[in-house]
């Protein structure tokens, strides 16, 4: 099974995640601003991001926007934030719309937690690619 995990981190948290979730799936996680546009393809492809000001990240709409669904098998999401999961549904449905299915578990990590959150991280990973 093809794996790839995409992120954009503004302030590390969303990135930290990422790097969990990519370790546990044998992968490298690559933030949306180093690779625009997915290259290869991915049975699942992990993508992550925060709100700021409790607004998705522009980086991660428009990769979202641009991800071709004959790329990917599904997609499962991440977030980290205070309190908001808007980057969730807002992801889930511009995905959704392109025909991309996505997982309904996703995974949440609230941004003064983040250390304590690596090991469910992965353990989300591998639940998602079993």
């Amino acid at each position: 099974m093809k794996t790839a995990v995409r992120y954009y981190s503004k302030l590390g948290n969303t990135k930290k995640i990422a790097e969990a979730i990519a370790e546990e799936a044998g992968v490298k996680a690559i933030s949306v601003t180093d690779e625009p546009d997915l290259t290869e393809y991915a049975d699942v492809l992990f993508l992550g991001g925060a709100p700021y000001a409790n607004i998705m990240a522009p980086q991660l709409r428009e990769y979202a926007e641009r991800l071709p669904a004959d790329k990917i098998g599904r997609v499962a999401l991440f977030t980290t934030s205070n309190r908001s999961r808007r980057t969730v549904r807002a992801l889930r449905k511009i995905l959704t719309e392109k025909g991309i299915p996505v997982e309904k578990r996703y995974f949440y990590a609230h941004m003064t937690r983040i250390k304590a959150r690596i090991g469910p991280a992965k353990d989300f990973a591998g639940m998602i690619i079993k």
